[in-house]
């Protein structure tokens, strides 16, 4: 179905499901083919645990190194974010909207940590964060956890401009903390 829906051929499917099990966003099984991974209350408690260890890092490095320049790009990609929120917040069914909210809730968590020089950490947080949101639309197909992220992103935001680095840990930490539990 895969190869149809493309107009590619059996092997350019293959090859692409190997690779996305390499991180973690398919399983493979012998003799059963290819899986997206089953809901896991557990793996979800885990990628949170490192959503908050590399988020909080990753943007306390990026508020000694990034300037001006980034305070420039994180409020600028806010400002996007809480407008589709604020939309999202507004219908009885977000559906529709929730495809661009991803792309432009994943650029909000990128730019945080997108000035703090280290490629590994950037890398890592890519992988863990594919991971966690694809456990956490497995879990939440409703989209409530939407509608609550409008007052975390704008707490993370005034105080990674603000430059307090502590702050902006505990402010990380409050926005994920509601995936901690099972």
């Amino acid at each position: 179905a895969l190869r149809e829906e493309y107009g590619c051929s059996a092997s350019t499917v293959r090859e692409i499901l190997f690779r996305l099990s390499t991180v973690g966003l398919v399983t493979f099984q012998e003799q059963r083919g290819f899986r997206v991974p089953e809901r896991s209350p557990d793996k979800l408690i885990e990628l949170t645990h490192m959503r908050i260890l590399l988020e909080g890092e990753g943007a306390v490095m990026s508020i000694r190194q990034g300037g001006i320049a980034w305070e420039a790009r994180l409020t600028a990609v806010h400002h996007q974010l809480s407008h589709i929120e604020k939309r999202i917040h507004a219908r009885n069914d977000p559906s529709g909207l929730v495809d661009i909210w991803s792309s432009a809730e994943k650029e909000f968590h990128e730019t945080l940590i997108s000035a703090s020089g280290s490629t590994v950490l950037k890398e890592m947080h890519g992988l863990i964060y594919a991971q966690f949101r694809q456990q956490l639309m497995v879990a939440d197909r409703h989209f409530d956890f939407i509608s609550d992220n409008i007052e975390h992103h704008a707490a993370i935001l005034d105080a990674a401009v603000e430059g307090n680095e502590a702050l902006t840990k505990q402010r990380i930490h409050e926005h994920l903390a509601r995936h901690l539990t099972g």
